[in-house]
Order: structure tokens, then sequence, then C-alpha cells
């Protein structure tokens, strides 16, 4: 009878507790009963043994753990870390396969906080499970939550014509990375950032200053002559997250760039793929890197006759460049950075772009470039049948790979 009615009081009691008032409960009517109480406590309500033993001790007052979790009333419910774990905390390759399996069709500006995936939460976690993961739906839409993703519906909006094959670029850029990434092969995303005034110029953002003291800059943007603009050229590492930015002084043409990338390598690059045998250039399709640009790809062709490298280069189609991983992973910390400073010199500017760091482990190395770089060159079509030019069958316009002369 006994049993009967310790049951029937914590089925009665049990709905209006918490955690810890349960525990404390059943404790209290195990220490009633006197010996053996435990037991009949457990048997009668379910309750481990553990539990009671433990709720008995903070009745008793020798068991206060200062571990525990605080409740709203700032009562002690359960150990830290107790309850069972999330699954990614068990399967820490999870939040990496997941993302993997957006990255190719990831939508909207890069650089805004919020980013969009076409794909659903039911579908990323059936392919999730067929890798392995022990996951749900639910538990996917929630990863994606913290990770800055969210289902947008279709809208309507005033754009211009897109190319039919963009999509498929996006793809083939992807596909591509990975080969070269697997093979140990470096993959670089390139581009110009803004051109930039150098003086004492309003920046935009805020930085703390003494309350009613912001710095004092010029009202009107004119070029100070002695001063100058500069074109910051960047180079990231979409393996190894690190970034180079050469930053010139004159004007932003092919020779420019390439000459970028040359100084990339020489600094960083041969150092950290010793083995390396081609390297992969993501790139916009216009500017100084642009895909129908000559000295572009003749400038490459001096690139890899001197470093024995064969030069692949897959161009984002046009109206794109804010897909370019440069533009998110590099220029945006940057431009954070140095939010609210003035650039007053070229000093300045080298030092905030070396200082940008992230907290999932960007570096950045910065340097000065004071070469001449004219406009206006022309290659010639006998210069340019020198180019050792290899185009893909898939838009051999964006996706082409430069082969080193012989030596």
């Amino acid at each position: 009878m006994g049993h009967e009615l310790i049951a029937k009081r914590f089925m009665l009691i049990s709905p209006l507790l918490d955690e810890r008032q349960r525990r404390l409960y059943v404790a209290a009517e195990a220490m009633a009963i006197g010996r053996g109480g435990i037991t009949m406590v457990s048997q009668a309500c379910g309750v481990s043994r553990p539990t009671i033993t433990a709720g008995c001790k903070e009745l008793a007052g020798l068991g206060a753990d200062p571990g525990a979790d605080i409740s709203k009333d700032g009562n002690r419910i359960r150990k830290a870390g107790g309850g069972r774990k999330r699954t990614v905390d068990l399967d820490p390759a999870l939040r990496d396969d997941l993302e993997r399996l957006i990255e190719p069709v990831t939508r909207g500006d890069p650089e805004s906080p919020l980013r969009w995936t076409a794909k659903s939460v039911r579908n990323l976690a059936e392919e999730l499970q067929n890798l392995g993961h022990a996951t749900s739906h639910r538990m996917v839409a929630e990863l994606l939550h913290e990770m800055g993703y969210s289902l947008q519906s279709n809208r309507k909006v005033l754009e211009g014509a897109s190319h039919p094959d963009r999509n498929a670029q996006f793809e083939f850029i992807y596909s591509t990375t990975k080969e070269f990434q697997d093979a140990g092969q470096p993959v670089i995303s390139v581009d110009t950032k803004k051109k930039e005034l150098v003086g004492d110029f309003k920046n935009n953002g805020q930085e703390l200053r003494p309350k009613g003291d912001p710095e004092k800059v010029r009202t009107y943007d004119f070029m100070i002559p002695e001063l100058g603009k500069v074109a910051p050229y960047g180079v990231y590492d979409q393996t190894r997250n690190e970034g180079w930015v050469n930053v010139g002084t004159d004007s932003d043409t092919s020779a420019f760039a390439v000459e970028s990338i040359r100084r990339w390598w020489l600094t960083m690059g041969k150092e950290a793929y010793p083995q390396a045998e081609r390297l992969l250039i993501t790139a916009d399709s216009g500017g100084s890197n642009g895909a129908r640009v000559r000295l572009w790809k003749t400038e490459l062709q001096r690139f890899a006759n001197e470093t024995g490298l064969a030069v692949t280069v897959r161009h984002f189609p046009p109206g794109t460049s804010k897909w370019n991983k440069i533009e998110h992973r590099l220029f945006s910390f940057i431009s954070q950075n140095w939010q609210g400073k003035p650039l007053v010199s070229h000093e300045v500017i080298v030092n905030l772009i070396a200082a940008t760091t992230t907290s999932k482990g960007l570096t950045v190395r910065c340097e000065l470039d004071t070469n001449k770089y004219p406009k206006g060159i022309i290659i010639t079509d006998k210069e340019f049948r020198q180019v050792r030019l290899v185009r893909d069958e898939f838009h051999g316009e964006w996706n082409y790979t430069i082969q080193p002369c012989a030596a």
C-alpha cells in the first residue's frame, strides 16, 4: 500500500514541479520513510537512486553545487553541462558539412550579415544523413539560424538580364576550387578594392573618442595632388584564410594586378605551397583582371614562365562580382577595421590593412607599391599568340589555363 500512495502523490504533484523540485520532493519522501526509503521511492516513482540521493544531500545542506544551473527565481536546478548534448556538439563535422552543402548555391549580398540559401532544411537534412550524420530538419534549421541563413521566398525586382549559364558557372568555379584544394594546390581570389583618397578626408563609420571631440576632416573630397589615391589590390588564399594586399599608388592596370599576385607568391604563396604545380585564380570578368583583357593574359604568361606554375583562371559572370570570396572574406573586414579613421597617409593605410583580423583566424599582410604602371599598353596579335592559352570547353572566355613556356 505504501508504494501505491507514494506513486499516487508523485503523479499528482509532479506536473506542477520543475526538475529541482521533483528531486527534492522524492528525497523528502525517502527521508520521511527512513531506512530503505530511497529504494522504495525509486521503485514507486521511477526516479533513479542517484537522483534521490542527490536530493537528500541537498535537503541536508551537504550538496550545494556552485556549478549548477540557475532558474528564474535564483534556485539551482541542474549541474552545469547537464542534460542531453546537442547533435552538433557530439558531431563536430556536422556544421562544416552543412556549410559545404550550401556553398555552391548561396545567394544574396555576401557582405550583408544575412545570407540566403535556396535549399530546404528537409533536403539538407536528408543529404547530411546520406553523409552519415544523425540529424533532423529541426537541427538543420537551428544551425542555419546560428550561421546567419534564412529561407527566403521569391520576389520580383527590376534587374538587368543575367547570363543563362550564371549558376552553372558558379557550380563550375566551386567544383574546380574543391579539385585544387583536395590536391593541395593553391586557390586565390583576387580583385581591386575601391580606390581611396589619401588625406584627412571623412571615412564612413564611427570610432570611440572623447565625448564632444570628433576628429576633424575636410568638408570636400577634392584630391590632394601630392598624396593622390591608392588602389589596394587583394589576394585572398581561400584554403589558408590569409590575405595579401598590394597598395598601389599608380594606375590599376593588368600589369599592376599580376604584379600583386607575383608579390603574394614570392612573399606568402611559395612558402605555403612548396610542392605547387598549379594555381587557381577566381576573378571578376571586368577591371584590370578582366576576362577580355589581353594584357592580363600576357602578364599571367610572364608570371607562369617565372614560377613554372600552370595558371588556371575562373571568371565570375558579368554582374556577379560580389560573389567573389575576397569581397566578403577580406575586403569587408578591412572596411570594418578602418571605419571612422581618416586615411591620412600611405603608412596609415598599410598599417590599418595589416592589422585586420577576424575571430575565424584571418591574417593579412600588406605592402606599398610605388611602381609606375602606364595605361594604354596595346598587345598586338603577334604578341598575344605567344600566350599558351588553353580554353575550357565550357565557356572558354571565362575559363582557361595558361601553361608555362619551357625554359
